[in-house]
């Protein structure tokens, strides 16, 4: 569905370059078929070397011959780009943005044509395809679009269908959530440390402690509090350090994050 498509990326910054790479890697696309634009020239250079793909920095012309346009760059930066490639776009190419807060109906009303538009979230993860991305479809856009944005997303990771009314919300989740989850990481190894551990050691026991947590909850389906429940036995050590979790409020700050970055997300564009 994809080797046969060409495909042009628009604002091949870290976000851009992260999702291209993890679709080289996953041989979901040919490179040959690959364009990519920057703002700056120096910084379409060091991509096109990098990934050994084709490069402009005419936004127009990269999408002129693509079968699928994926918009990368920063919300602000979006009602500029789609004044540049509105009037060239056609019904029969799929845009698919990943401008986060960028709603489809505002990349809708600067198109002359009915393209189809779909809505991704993801995350940077993607870079070594164990990614997550949330996927909604704009007015014009059908099943057929859908899946290919499906295909694109799921050869770097998992992803999630969902209503374009909660994509703020999973911006907040899980495009953020990796930082949050670097700062549990770190936060655990520090605390190794504090107890005797080597430093190396200690991260990779935090961090393979994530991985492991993540995947028992993804593959066995159980809620994350049943789980729980399995590593807390009674009168054991692991219910005296959550108790100091609960105690330092780690569960509300949790969602209180969530919350502000999806605030924030709804904010994006008008900053």
């Amino acid at each position: 569905m994809l080797k046969d498509r060409r495909l042009a990326v628009l604002g091949a910054g870290k976000l851009g370059e992260t999702l291209i790479q993890g679709l080289l890697e996953a041989g979901a696309i040919d490179r040959s078929r690959v364009t990519v634009t920057t703002a700056h020239g120096p910084r379409l250079e060091l991509v096109r070397e990098r990934l050994g793909v084709a490069g402009t920095l005419s936004n127009a012309e990269a999408v002129q011959d693509a079968d699928i346009v994926l918009l990368a760059v920063k919300p602000q930066q979006v009602p500029l780009v789609m004044s540049e490639i509105g009037g060239v776009l056609r019904p029969s190419q799929l845009l698919i943005s990943v401008a986060a807060s960028v709603s489809a109906a505002f990349i809708e009303k600067h198109l002359r044509e009915p393209v189809p538009v779909v809505r991704a979230m993801p995350n940077t993860p993607c870079l070594i395809r164990v990614g997550m991305t949330g996927i909604a479809m704009g007015k014009h856009a059908r099943q057929e679009h859908l899946e290919i944005a499906r295909r694109i997303f799921e050869a770097v990771g998992r992803t999630v269908i969902a209503d374009e009314k909660h994509m703020d919300a999973i911006t907040a989740l899980s495009a953020s959530g990796p930082a949050y989850i670097y700062i549990i990481i770190e936060s655990l190894a520090e605390a190794g440390v504090k107890v005797g551990l080597p430093r190396d050691m200690a991260t990779e026991l935090a961090a393979q402690t994530v991985v492991g947590a993540g995947e028992m909850v993804l593959r066995t389906g159980e809620h994350p509090a049943k789980l729980k429940d399995m590593v807390t036995t009674p009168a054991g050590c692991t219910i005296d350090g959550i108790l100091e979790l609960e105690d330092g409020g780690l569960r509300v700050t949790l969602i209180k994050a969530v919350v502000c970055a999806t605030r924030r997300a709804r904010e994006l564009l008008e900053s």
